[in-house]
Parts: C-alpha cells; structure tokens; sequence
C-alpha cells in the first residue's frame, strides 16, 4: 500500500479566476508554492494524484480534449516533479453524476487502482467539496486558504479541515509532520 496526496486542481496549484472557465494552456498559472510542496511531498515519499470537478464540460463550455491540453501543460510545468494520475469529472452539478466531487468515486478508483492506504493519505483543496472528499475516501483533509478556502471557512462554519493552510507548501510540510507521526 502507498501513501498518496489527493489534490484539487484549480485554486490548489493554479490560480482561478472566478467565474472563468480555464481551457486554454496559456492561461495556466501555479502558485509560487506548488512546485516547492509538490517537490517536497514526492520526496518524502508520496505519490501525487490530481482530482478536478471540471464542469465546464458538461456546460459545454468546452471539450475534454482541452482538458487534457491544460492538464498536459501543467504537468510540463510541474517538472521534474511526476503527477502519478489526473482524473476528473466533466459532469455539470445539475446532472447528478456519481464522480463529481465531494463524492468520493474518482478518488476510491484512484486506491483501488494504485493500492493507496487511505488512512495514511491526504486532501488538499480549497473548497469544502475537496474537504468532504477527503473525509469520505479516509483520509485526512487540508483546506488551503488560497483563491476559495477563506470564504468557504467563513460561508461553513460547520467545515472540519484536519488543518487550515496559507498555501500549498505550508500544506506540504503539515503533512509530511504529521505522516512522521502515524
């Protein structure tokens, strides 16, 4: 069994323009941080798993062969660091879909298929669908307060992260801290 970070797309390790749709590979923008935490979690031994409700799709906004343009740039700027796997769901919320996050069947395909021990993985988002994912697949969850995790922190008061982070490094060292400990 490995151990594995589960990450959300865009808020997480891309900038997210509210309201805007991203399909373009030209408009991919990480934060400072991303290469820094991913770097560091693949190096203490994690595996690196994106998981992205992309409605845009279902909107028909559109295509998934853009999808997988924008997901094809962003992990050439990811190197050296290796995404093991990027899935999504390209459902709009209206169509009641069994993938769309927080719901948590993408991500157990993704245990299934790469032999991940849940309750020694992690969650990071920015949202509280990425929160309730985590919970629901075992594993410890991370909300970053970047683009939407502040506002979901006041709008949620309800919202249980297992830690609130600035960013995605302070995400990463969080997590490698507390897997020293399990």
């Amino acid at each position: 069994m490995i151990k594995a970070v589960f990450l959300d797309r865009d808020g997480t390790l891309i900038y997210e323009k509210p309201g805007v749709y991203l399909s373009d590979p030209n408009q991919v923008r990480l934060y400072k941080s991303t290469k820094p935490a991913l770097s560091l979690l693949s190096k203490s031994g994690f595996k690196l798993f994106i998981v992205s409700n992309q409605s845009g799709i279902g909107r028909g906004y559109f295509t998934a062969r853009e999808v997988n343009a924008v997901h094809a740039h962003l992990q050439n700027l990811l190197r050296p660091v290796h995404i093991n796997d990027i899935v999504f769901c390209p459902h709009a919320p209206q169509e009641n879909c069994t993938c769309r996050k927080p719901l948590p069947k993408l991500g157990l395909e993704l245990i299934q298929k790469y032999h991940i021990d849940p309750t020694s993985s992690y969650m990071i988002g920015d949202k509280k669908a990425d929160v309730q994912f985590g919970h629901a697949l075992g594993c410890k969850s991370v909300l970053v307060t970047t683009a939407n995790g502040r506002h979901h922190l006041q709008k949620y008061p309800d919202l249980r992260p297992d830690k609130v982070a600035t960013n995605l490094l302070n995400a990463a060292k969080f997590i490698i801290a507390d897997s020293e400990q399990l």
